[in-house]
């Protein structure tokens, strides 16, 4: 086992012997935590680790652990219990559901992350004053990193519930509080804490976890089966055969063999438990923009709320490397990074979020309405909302099945753009999805050859993006052009066989990006009696209720209490702003409809 320093927190104004142990009531925290607190433009000092490359976080460490002001920690006390350890007691451990927030009031705790191989890690070594938490603790997420007392420690427990209930009631506390929290995931996802993915660079399964883990913003690491010591060591030591890749290797030293999306998910804790007794306000399928908002702004307004995506927050605009026409981001913004921070915003607020949890099917003949998950549980809610998004197309190209996860992609992340850099890479697409994939890759990869049916781009994509591709010299464009063919090994792509309007094209290249249009993600609603239209996305509003439905049902479909909002939504506007819109107005029709349900009970019970 090797031993590697991250980074301690110290101040010159405190020194580390630890207080005298008691028993009875909470001792008052140093007055110099104060001082500390207010100082922000202090850093604290910081070694880091000789094999870690310079990281702009260095320079954020006051923000990532930040000293408390005895006010503030008093303000703290009502929302959790004061709670003792002894001298090298395990206060939390990776891979167990973590307890929540701890606040030192005395005592110092010794952070550290460590992974499958052996290796541990320092974090930090934590003072009175300070808290220990991270972005996983305000929904109870098994922990990522451990912690020991270094000595007696006396500290504040506040749980996962009450913690939400703290960023919410403390304004500009709770504003540092989160700050620091999601900080906090940032360093270790840097770093590369949690399971390491053991495998060939190209392998199509290996990219799959990547970019699984990554658009989940989880922790991990990659280390290439053929080329890395530790991992060629690694594989001495247990049976392999060409099926188990990729591996994985749990922190608990765990080993799972080509595991799938949501057998790791499983594995690292992240599948939630749901009460079959438990009603929910309102259930949302779907956790990209407009999903999210709805949970926002549902859960902010006092709604229990279930959230369910089958794969990672953000939809189809997770997968966007740079929005540059959404309000209020003058220099744009990731799909990842938006649909981040409003995964986060729906924790703060008490959404009970399920990723990866696939439907199985809507039950709109029972009251209440209920969902039935992969695993054949049920969930009950008063309200459904439909925001399953569109998937991408899959077009009708001859030999595109054999090379899928490899060298085929339906989106640009920084995952596929590592695979890709300094080759030439073929795009399919004319929208603005495939228009920003085209300036992120371009700066990447050697050429981009961007096809499109169309004579042009004016007709599909933004200005601002036509202009900005236009301006890039190592993107081509071939109007008028479709792929007929793939050809290569069957593992490798090789070559791109196109039809243009002077004949035959062939592009030698060995990545293939398809933005290829939508089809709406709405074969788990068959059997309901939710109508869509001919192209199956789903109807609102008059056109769902034959033109009989007033202004504040538009979004309604044609199950009473069942809404959709977003891509799958029929006659919708296919922009993030307008999903994100849609969130927030479906959610003042179910506080309608619910008041509706509400009011016509009570006349029932004064009847009877």
């Amino acid at each position: 086992m090797s031993t590697t320093l991250e980074g301690t927190n110290e101040s010159p104004n405190h020194g580390h012997g630890h207080p005298e142990w008691r028993d009875n009531s909470p001792p008052p925290v140093s007055e110099d935590l104060n001082a500390i607190a207010n100082d922000t433009t202090t850093v604290a000092p910081a070694e880091v680790a000789a094999d870690a490359p310079f990281s702009p976080l260095q320079s954020r460490r006051h923000q990532m652990y930040p000293y408390l002001t005895v006010e503030e920690i008093d303000r703290m006390r009502r929302f959790g219990n004061v709670q003792y350890w002894r001298a090298g007691e395990l206060m939390f451990e990776v891979g167990v559901p973590g307890p929540g927030m701890f606040v030192l009031l005395n005592g110092r705790v010794r952070v550290t992350r460590r992974d499958g191989l052996g290796h541990v890690h320092l974090v930090v070594e934590s003072e009175p004053g300070q808290f220990l938490a991270e972005v996983g603790q305000l929904s109870g997420k098994p922990a990522l990193v451990d912690g020991h007392a270094m000595d007696d420690v006396e500290a504040i427990l506040i749980a996962p519930d009450r913690l939400r209930a703290l960023l919410v009631a403390e304004a500009e506390l709770g504003e540092r509080i989160m700050r620091s929290l999601i900080l906090r995931r940032v360093g270790l996802i840097e770093k590369g804490s949690g399971p390491i993915l053991v495998g060939q660079s190209n392998d199509g399964q290996l990219i799959s976890l990547q970019g699984f883990l990554s658009r989940n913003g989880y922790p991990h690491t990659v280390i290439d089966a053929c080329s890395d010591p530790e991992a060629i060591a690694l594989l001495e030591r247990i049976s392999t055969s060409k099926a188990d890749f990729p591996l994985v290797i749990c922190p608990d030293g765990t080993v799972m063999r080509a595991p799938d999306e949501n057998e790791l998910a499983s594995q690292l804790g992240w599948l939630p438990e749901f009460d079959p007794a438990h009603i929910y306000d309102v259930a949302v399928v779907g956790a990209g923009p407009a999903g999210l908002a709805t949970a926002v702004y549902a859960a902010s307004e006092g709604l229990s709320v279930a959230v369910f995506d089958c794969r990672a927050p953000g939809g189809q605009a997770g997968a966007s490397s740079r929005i540059e026409n959404y309000l209020g981001f003058p220099t744009g913004i990731s799909g990842q990074a938006l649909a981040g921070r409003a995964f986060v915003q729906a924790q703060k607020f008490g959404a009970h979020i399920a990723i990866p949890t696939e439907i199985k099917a809507l039950h709109c003949n029972c009251t209440p309405i209920q969902i039935e998950l992969m695993n054949g549980k049920r969930v009950s809610s008063h309200t459904v909302v439909i925001a399953t998004g569109a998937a991408y197309r899959r077009p009708n190209i001859v030999g595109l099945e054999k090379f899928e996860g490899h060298g085929t992609y339906y989106w640009a992340s920084p995952v596929e753009a590592k695979l890709c850099k300094g080759s030439e890479v073929v795009l399919v697409g004319g929208g603005n999805s495939a228009g920003q994939a085209v300036v992120y890759l371009a700066s990447h990869a050697a050429r981009v050859h961007l096809l499109i049916r169309g004579p042009g781009l004016e007709l599909s994509m933004s200005k601002y993006l036509i202009d900005r591709i236009a301006a890039l010299p190592n993107v081509t464009v071939h109007a008028r052009t479709q792929i007929e063919s793939l050809e290569g090994d069957g593992r490798t792509l090789a070559a791109v066989h196109c039809k243009t309007p002077d004949g035959p094209l062939k592009l030698d290249v060995r990545h293939l990006f398809l933005f290829t249009g939508a089809n709406p993600n709405t074969g788990w609603l068959r059997g309901c009696n939710v109508n869509t239209d001919a192209k199956g996305f789903v109807l609102t509003g008059p056109a769902a209720h034959g033109g009989h439905a007033d202004c504040s049902s538009s979004l309604e479909t044609s199950v009473p209490g069942v809404f959709a909002i977003g891509d799958v939504r029929s006659a919708s506007t296919k922009r993030v702003a307008a999903a994100v819109g849609e969130g927030a107005a479906v959610v003042s029709q179910i506080h309608g409809l619910l008041a509706e349900r509400q009011e016509l009970a009570l006349k029932a019970g004064a009847v009877e």
